[in-house]
């Protein structure tokens, strides 16, 4: 199966759209990477992971403390995930491209790997956004179904009540499977990885490693098996929520769309920018605090039509985008409350489990 064909636009938006945001950036003189701030964010969020892990693992306090501090360090992974990686791994968290590299390279320090993120999110998930047998973010097994176009199992009646679940074992399974799974088949789903270097192969093994040794070995060596395999689950258990959500509450919607390819042609309907846009939601943007932590991603329209801008533009060039969307008549889909994203999401699986 080939992965399909975008249909060619036919109107200008695509290229107005790029001029009216590129002209934003030349006016008021901006690069379109990181700043200072957001370097300062990255840094603190990276040193009090190392603080926070250095604590619990070698001057374990009382369990309860120990517990409060493993949720933290489930959300600092995830908020790391955010706000370093997802950035670096697009090339927007610097100008520099060895900056950038490092950045993205964070992600392996927690025990996944940036060559496969790059071909799963980067090429696949920007490219087929919510086209089943495409994007990979829409493959959860028979656990779950997203897309009206998978096979619907008998679980699937209750998995709008039991998905928190299986979100929270996200972490876990990338970590310790699929990581492993695009590594031996070479392909995410479908598409198929770049061909990987010497270089590749002993980054994957050693950062493989790497992870188990801090993670797993030096941690039940200090605590015991017992504590360690309790703290441990915690820890991932959150991450993997934390993580999870924060993309289904963008993409599996009541209003997001799940275009299917013509069987005759293999072509999708829309052009791409008009396909992200459909398939893409916006949650919670009026919430300062929240943006900060979520590095961006509730603004999910913007990084989608333009991943290799900085989070930190997305509130200014949103203004833009909006605009545009008015003036062709283009559905621009955002929920204003989180809580309002959630429901959104809890009554697209309930649906799904259901039609």
């Amino acid at each position: 199966m080939a992965t399909p064909k975008f249909s060619k636009s036919t109107i200008s938006f695509h290229q107005d759209l790029k001029k009216r945001v590129g002209d934003y950036f030349i006016n008021k003189k901006l690069p379109r990477s990181g700043n200072s701030p957001l370097y300062l964010k990255a840094g603190v969020m990276v040193l009090s992971f190392i603080f926070l892990y250095v604590h619990l693992v070698f001057f374990t306090p009382h369990w309860a403390i120990a517990l409060v501090e493993c949720l933290v360090l489930g959300a600092l992974t995830a908020f790391i995930g955010f706000n370093v990686m997802h950035d670096g791994a697009h090339g927007s968290f610097s100008d520099k491209a060895w900056i950038n590299k490092m950045a993205g390279i964070s992600i392996n320090f927690l025990g996944a790997n940036v060559f496969m993120w790059k071909t799963k999110h980067n090429v696949v998930h920007h490219s087929y956004t919510n086209v089943e047998g495409v994007d990979d973010d829409l493959n959860a097994g028979s656990f779950l179904r997203l897309s009206p176009s998978q096979k619907k199992f008998k679980i699937h009646r209750f998995q709008h009540y039991y998905f928190p679940l299986t979100y929270a074992l996200l972490y876990l399974y990338w970590v310790f499977f699929t990581d492993y799974k695009k590594y031996v088949t070479r392909k995410v789903g479908m598409v198929p990885i770049q061909k990987m270097k010497l270089s590749d192969h002993i980054s994957f093994w050693s950062f493989k490693a790497i992870h188990l040794i801090l993670f797993v070995a030096i941690p039940v060596y200090m605590m015991g098996w017992s504590q360690w395999i309790v703290g441990f689950l915690v820890y991932s258990l959150f991450a993997g929520l934390l993580l999870t959500m924060v993309f289904q509450l963008a993409h599996s919607l009541e209003e997001t769309a799940f275009p299917v390819p013509s069987p005759a042609t293999n072509s999708l309907e829309d052009e791409w920018m008009i396909h992200q846009i459909r398939t893409t939601a916006n949650f919670a943007t009026g919430y300062k605090l929240l943006t900060w932590f979520l590095g961006g991603l509730n603004y999910q329209v913007e990084h989608h039509l333009f991943p290799k801008i900085s989070h930190i533009h997305y509130p200014a060039i949103s203004k833009i985008i909006k605009q545009a969307c008015k003036d062709y008549n283009i559905n621009y889909l955002e929920h204003e409350k989180l809580r309002w994203a959630f429901l959104s999401h809890f009554r697209h699986l309930r649906v799904l489990g259901k039609a």
